[in-house]
């Protein structure tokens, strides 16, 4: 867990001091792409918190403990940043966000729970206040499969 802390200290020291968003992201399904006896209800919670946006570009931390694809508890912890793409003139509108994250992670059935890195992308799509994200994962592995990863994120707080 030490880890973990010192990853969220870090990832806070990249970016500037002042936050936008922060937003509770629920974490719940899902879908691979093979065959197997996967757990495809990936219950959990999490956050994340976007920092002022760089013209489109927004930079943020997130991290979420949620159920894996083998019924084990998995964390993350990273940060990266969402393109920006709206699709009406209201602040609060409809929205696609494109993005690519950089983590830390634990999981039970790789490396026994030490933590690892990973990169990558996921789209969002919503308004200011709801969105879906859907996060792509590859095949990394002869063991795993590739799979869609769906979370809600609900847009707690804003800061001026």
């Amino acid at each position: 867990m030490l880890k973990v802390g010192l990853v969220i200290v870090m990832s806070l020291s990249v970016f500037s001091v002042t936050a936008d968003e922060l937003s509770l992201v629920l974490n719940g399904k899902a879908l691979h792409q093979g065959s197997g006896n996967y757990n495809e209800n990936n219950w959990g919670i999490g956050f994340e918190y976007d920092f002022k946006p760089e013209d489109k570009w927004i930079p943020f931390v997130a991290g979420s403990t949620f159920k894996d694809s083998n019924k084990q508890t998995s964390n993350y912890l990273g940060g990266g940043y969402k393109y920006r793409i709206p699709l009406e003139n209201d602040k609060n509108g409809w929205r696609v966000d494109l993005a690519i994250i950089a983590f830390a992670m634990t999981r039970k059935d790789y490396r026994n729970n030490d933590p690892f890195i990973g990169v990558l992308p996921f789209v969002a799509i919503g308004t200011g206040n709801i969105m879906l994200n859907v996060t792509y994962i590859p095949q990394v592995t002869p063991k795993t499969v590739s799979l869609f990863y769906f979370q809600i994120k609900y847009k707690l707080l804003t800061f001026d």
